[in-house]
């Protein structure tokens, strides 16, 4: 079984998606309705920005939800998911993927997404660590005992977990992780505190959003960052993208889920191979890919 996974906020570079304009007339009429939807030329900085004007949220997270869905619909009859799941922004673009989402309705829902976790991230000083070489079960239990706001925010794969909070919080918990045999504590440098309480503002904001945008019934289910389930009711899912914000993304959960459920193809559909060096840390015998317009 196939499934198509796709990348988050992390892998942009420079220079991302130009050779899908360069080669396919469907890129080059996707990336201008993109510009007239965002309101700027994204498609200047993707193909010619510098390192810091594509860490810009507002320019990153459209940045990468274009690249992969530009490219799953110029794969065309050749992208036939079995399953599907994004990791945390990656959800939109799987959701468009699988056509439970239209594309221009997508972009809209993603870039209100970076503005309103931007927005929320200039109320109050926060940030995320990356946990290297503990239980998960240690992370949650240190994290669960501090003062303050700490959580795990990102389950990257087994023996890698990202906190995410209110600054002295990870700090004190980054230091508690050591003593408790952390490979690595290491604060991340990221503009705020994604997936923890931290992002309510903006899960209020995303929501009235996501509840006014039509949603179909996909062609193959999603597995949700919020609970790592397989979901294909509109509705469902609609609910798991409004608790994303907030919730951690359970991608360790999602991946030992899809192996379960049959996945021995994992195609990783956008820039970098995080996902794909993800899926080898759970199982190194699964054949992982990334997506070419050579499929």
């Amino acid at each position: 079984m196939k499934a198509y996974v796709f990348p988050g906020q992390g892998a942009q570079f420079s220079g991302m998606g130009k050779d899908l304009y360069e080669s396919s007339a469907l890129a080059k009429d996707l990336f201008s309705k993109s510009n007239d939807i965002l309101g700027f030329d994204i498609q200047k900085i993707m193909f010619e920005g510098t390192a810091d004007e594509l860490k810009q949220t507002k320019v990153t997270q459209p940045a990468i939800f274009l690249h992969s869905t530009i490219l799953a619909a110029c794969l065309g009859e050749s992208f036939l998911p079995d399953m599907v799941a994004g990791h945390s922004l990656g959800e939109f673009s799987a959701l468009v993927a699988n056509r439970s989402l239209s594309f221009e309705d997508g972009l809209k829902l993603v870039s209100k997404r970076a503005l309103a976790m931007q927005g929320a991230c200039e109320k109050e000083p926060s940030t995320m660590a990356a946990i290297l070489g503990l239980e998960d079960h240690i992370v949650e239990d240190i994290c669960a005992s501090i003062d303050g706001v700490v959580v795990p925010a990102n389950y990257n794969c087994p023996g890698q977990l990202v906190i995410s909070g209110a600054i002295p919080a990870v700090e004190l918990a980054c230091s508690k992780l050591s003593e408790a045999g952390a490979r690595r504590a290491m604060v991340l440098p990221v503009g705020g505190a994604f997936h923890s309480p931290l992002m309510e503002p903006a899960r209020e904001e995303l929501a009235s959003a996501i509840e006014s945008t039509h949603f179909s019934t996909p062609i193959c289910p999603v597995y949700q960052n919020v609970n790592a389930n397989p979901v294909s009711d509109p509705n469902e899912i609609k609910k798991n993208l409004v608790l994303q914000l907030t919730g951690a993304v359970k991608w360790t959960q999602i991946m030992e889920r899809m192996l379960k459920d049959g996945a021995s193809h994992i195609i990783e559909v956008g820039p970098g191979r995080v996902l794909q060096g993800l899926f080898k840390k759970v199982n190194r015998e699964v054949l992982t890919e990334g997506a070419t317009l050579s499929d």
